[in-house]
């Protein structure tokens, strides 16, 4: 009785979250009430791998407005218990704690291809990769991924074995802008501040990466007083970091790693920052990964290499080195800006953007797969459009 009290309690709790952040999402609000009438997925089951935090349990609720049935699980460390036990009084099945090891979130997305997805609502290719690894994707019309790192592995380790369109929402200029730029590096500085309660004027940060994510966060530091550096190894990406003002470094972590405060990855890719640029690191230099995979700054190899290492306060780990020196590690190399004690991430308005960009194809998948090519592939140019003249008159309507 006392457990059923308390998830009654755990519930009512993102109920009330919920309910706050849907009055703030106007766009999906007017999706929701067009599905409600028209039913785009009715008959599909929607197989689902994406963070499990309140502005995802609306997009879930337009989704179930339109006849969908949904079926699905978080990313590793960053579901929120509260909104999971309020999505299952709504019937839905979600799989998943805030505390699952790694392992278990593996077994949580085996758990959702069990369940016989024909659609797939994607972040970071793990439901793709896991059906083809099943041989188990013939049922499968098409889905949705959010994430360039998932739109890597589908164009990368899985090419050619996709048999079905996946439309990379990370693809879109709109989400680029309204959500990778303004909503990732707004979210990553105000994490960074709550976390750790530091100030950003005068202290020197060093961003990896200089695409949408990467610009978004070095941008909002400098504009909060920051001084920033940017490692880019593309050229013209390097280049155009320069001529934005940055300090800039093409030869990789090296450059910088005697003169940085905080280090922030942004890339997608693996191995960034190593153990070796990490030992030559200034005395409680901060450690930060905002990329969706855990694995742009080396946390085994660090660990590994460490004389001792302690979790000072949730998503604050202090970690000692032999050469006497010690850095702070934030959300174990997480993303660290879904993290810490009531963890905010991206803005309400640019996630009601980007969950509109995901509403819109997949209904395009439900109502015309077979006008789409099998793999990866941009969001369909209308649906674009379509979302940029209604974001821009929602804001004009708050002027």
């Amino acid at each position: 009785m006392d457990q059923l009290t308390d998830r009654t309690d755990l519930a009512a709790r993102g109920a009330a979250r919920v309910e706050w952040i849907r009055s703030r999402m106007p766009l999906l609000a007017a999706a929701r009430s067009e599905f409600a009438r028209t039913l785009p997925f009715a008959g599909h089951r929607i197989g689902m791998s994406l963070h499990l935090e309140p502005k995802t349990a609306v997009l879930l609720e337009t989704l179930a407005a339109g006849g969908a049935e949904v079926v699905g699980t978080g990313n590793h460390g960053s579901t929120q218990d509260d909104v999971v036990a309020y999505l299952g009084t709504l019937g839905m099945t979600l799989f998943g704690t805030r505390d699952d090891t790694l392992e278990q979130h593996h077994e949580n997305v085996g758990r959702v291809l069990d369940a016989k997805p024909d659609m797939l609502l994607d972040n970071g290719g793990d439901l793709a990769a896991g059906l083809i690894a099943r041989g188990d994707s013939a049922s499968v019309i098409g889905g949705t991924e959010e994430t360039t790192s998932g739109g890597d592995r589908l164009r990368g380790e899985l090419a050619g074995t996709v048999g079905f369109p996946m439309i990379v929402i990370n693809d879109s200029l709109l989400k680029a802008i309204g959500e990778n730029k303004h909503a990732v590096g707004q979210s990553v500085v105000e994490s960074f501040m709550r976390i750790t309660n530091l100030m950003v004027p005068g202290r020197r940060f060093v961003v990896f990466g200089y695409g949408w994510c990467g610009r978004g966060v070095a941008h909002y530091l400098r504009a909060l007083g920051g001084k920033v550096a940017v490692v880019e190894v593309d050229e013209l990406k390097a280049f155009e970091a320069a001529l934005d003002g940055f300090r800039v470094s093409a030869e990789g972590a090296l450059a910088f790693a005697e003169w940085g405060d905080v280090f922030i990855t942004a890339t997608g890719h693996p191995g960034v920052l190593p153990v070796e640029a990490i030992e030559r690191m200034r005395d409680g230099a901060v450690l930060a990964n905002c990329g969706h995979f855990p694995w742009e700054i080396d946390v085994a190899g660090l660990r590994a290499a460490s004389v001792a290492r302690r979790e000072i306060v949730e998503a604050i780990e202090r970690i000692e080195l032999p050469n006497g020196r010690h850095v702070i590690l934030l959300a174990g190399g997480r993303m660290f800006n879904l993290a810490g004690r009531e963890p905010k991430g991206n803005s309400l308005e640019s996630m009601d953007l980007g969950f509109l960009l995901q509403t819109l194809s997949l209904e395009r998948v439900a109502t015309a797969a077979a006008s789409l090519v099998a793999g990866a592939q941009p969001v369909p140019d209308d649906i674009d459009r379509t979302i940029a003249r209604r974001m821009l008159a929602a804001l004009n309507a708050a002027e």
